[in-house]
């Protein structure tokens, strides 16, 4: 088979391919032969249809059965004997004008780039670093005293404050209409918590069981209710009840109910740094990673072949699908998403995963097995029974196929930090928790 590979232009190659049709039709016949044995067809007892009658019926599906696989396997040949890294499905078309006795095709499709990587040690990376300090184990101790407070009724004379539990009736009324979501009765919210916007909470602090206020409120322009955004309501709202919250004291009682075993002060305040110090840790990484991938991205030099791109495209879609019908849109999958909008993060994605390919290949970054397990181990570390998610993440391939992604990820993170400019940057606990990621 002679093999002939042209270059269209810059990833896109064309082979031609030839197959000799005798050995094509000779597959054909042994195929249909089998078939003549157990097919069934009215008239005829399974195992008797004549071969004439078989091939008239079958002969087309199969033998287009057999040249798609002929093709491929001609292909997959050609383009292993020319060493070249084939990107996504190849479009072959036949060719007229073949010599007597055999079949051509030209087969065209694209090929991974040629990755070249910089010089890393120009490439500038800002290094982030947080500590967990007394401050972010108080703040989380308040949270969870918070979250197992408990109310007690307030006297009838006795004015809602910040931190009060407050039972109300209200209704809005936007040019003397009401409006659809601008009416409840016993309606409960924490007052200074933000669960409601800021001109309906300060018009009910300060009020007292049994009062009324009308008051004027205006809607953001961002505000989710489109209907009401930008526009301003007459708000009528009664107080029906006032509630003191009761904080649960830092004691004993209350580090057994958080799982303390022994039930100490020191116990609880530990078991919080550790489990922040774990987040904290995986913040930094994640942050780090984000700097150097860019930096990495940025040093870099590729084309991107279209046909891993247009693969990333429909991932994303069928990942945005999945999330509206996880959502309960009706007819999510038929949803109308124009593709172009996840051109700009499937080329990214594309772009970076080649880089890192060819770094790890470059520099033998690839996770090992004791990477592997050390990283599950830590994720278990945080759950009660910490065997049994090891487990979880041992007993499928997909679970481990990315947690090995996590750890290549980190082992190129580590390389390149070890190689560029690195600017060391210590942030809050509070910055770090309000950064994505």
């Amino acid at each position: 088979m002679a093999v002939n590979v042209e270059t269209l232009e810059k990833l896109e190659r064309k082979i031609s391919l030839s197959l000799p049709l005798a050995s094509v039709q000779t597959e054909v016949d042994s195929r249909l032969k089998r078939l003549a044995r157990t097919v069934k067809m009215d008239g005829f007892r399974p195992g008797k249809v004549p071969m004439n009658v078989v091939a008239q019926r079958y002969g087309y599906s199969v033998q287009y059965e057999v040249l798609n696989e002929k093709v491929g396997e001609a292909f997959a040949k050609a383009a292993n004997e020319a060493e070249l890294r084939v990107a996504g499905q190849p479009k072959i078309t036949e060719k007229e004008g073949a010599p007597e006795g055999e079949l051509a095709f030209d087969a065209v499709f694209e090929v991974f780039p040629e990755v070249k990587i910089g010089d890393l040690a120009s490439a500038e990376v800002e290094k982030l670093a947080a500590d967990v300090d007394d401050a972010a184990i108080e703040k989380t101790i308040d949270i969870l005293r918070k979250q197992r407070r408990t109310f007690a009724q307030r006297p009838a004379d006795t004015a809602a404050v910040d931190g009060d539990r407050v039972t109300v009736d209200f209704e809005g009324k936007i040019d003397g209409e009401p409006f659809a979501g601008g009416k409840a009765e016993a309606f409960q919210f924490l007052i200074g918590e933000g669960q409601m916007l800021k001109e309906f909470e300060d018009a009910v602090r300060g009020m007292k069981t049994g009062e009324s206020k009308t008051f004027p409120l205006a809607f953001p322009e961002d505000y989710h209710g489109k209907e009401v955004a930008g526009k301003t309501a007459d708000f009528l709202v009664t107080v029906k009840k006032v509630e003191a919250a009761n904080l649960p004291e830092v004691n004993e009682a209350l580090a057994k109910s958080l799982g303390i075993a022994d039930g100490s002060v020191e116990g609880l305040r530990a078991d919080i740094k550790k489990n922040l110090e774990r987040e904290v840790k995986f913040r930094v990484q994640s942050r780090n990673k984000q700097a150097v991938m860019e930096a990495l991205v940025s040093k870099a030099e590729l084309d991107l072949p279209k046909a891993s791109i247009d693969a990333e495209v429909g991932r994303l879609l069928e990942g945005a699908r999945e999330e509206l019908k996880q959502r309960g849109i009706k007819d999510a999958e038929k949803a109308e998403i124009p593709a172009d909008v996840f051109l700009p993060q499937a080329e990214r994605r594309v772009r970076l995963g080649l880089v890192v390919a060819e770094l790890v290949k470059a520099n033998k970054l690839e996770a090992t097995p004791e990477q592997i397990k050390a990283h599950i181990d830590e994720l278990a570390s945080s759950y009660e029974k910490p065997e049994d998610v090891v487990r979880w993440y041992f007993g499928d391939r997909q679970r481990l196929a990315e947690v090995e992604a996590v750890v290549i990820e980190n082992n190129v993170t580590e390389f390149v930090l070890g190689k560029a400019k690195v600017s060391d940057k210590t942030v809050s606990f509070d910055e770090l928790m309000g950064q994505q990621g």
